[in-house]
């Protein structure tokens, strides 16, 4: 009986410190989609960079030569509802369009239709790890920075 109190026990410390992390992505988030990041010409990462102090990671810089991958990410957003509205999918399409024809975009498309975001910085994210909550935040980010290359 005492050995189940404490797994359970040593199960609520871990979920606790799970959603403490969870929280402070979200913030870090919140922060980088609403913060003046500064973004260069080929490539706007959306100042992410605070992410990799504190969570280990940070969400990969979107530009030029990752528009294929975020259209796919789009397209990932939008099916699995965590973008709505026509916004996104205006987006999607407007990028898509820039990419027709050329390989290399098709094939980030593909991945990141999967939920793979790769930034053009070498950072790669797997939604599908994600919590909803974290996921939308992330949808919002990719949209947010999207739009940015049109």
């Amino acid at each position: 009986m005492k050995f189940r109190s404490t797994l359970i026990a040593l199960a609520l410390l871990a979920a606790g410190a799970s959603a403490n992390a969870e929280s402070k992505l979200l913030d870090q988030l919140k922060n980088q989609m609403g913060g003046g990041a500064a973004s260069s010409a080929g490539n706007s990462s959306g100042g992410a960079g605070g992410l990799a102090e504190n969570l280990g990671f940070a969400m990969p810089a979107i530009g030029n030569n990752t528009v294929g991958n975020a259209a796919g990410v789009l397209q990932y957003c939008i099916k699995n509802n965590y973008l709505g509205g026509g916004d996104a999918a205006s987006v999607k399409d407007k990028l898509m369009a820039k990419i027709t024809g050329q390989k290399q975009q098709q094939s980030g498309f593909a991945s990141g239709a999967k939920g793979l975001l790769k930034g053009g910085d070498g950072q790669t994210l797997n939604f599908k790890l994600l919590s909803s909550k974290v996921k939308e935040k992330g949808c919002d980010y990719v949209l947010k920075n999207a739009t940015r290359l049109l």
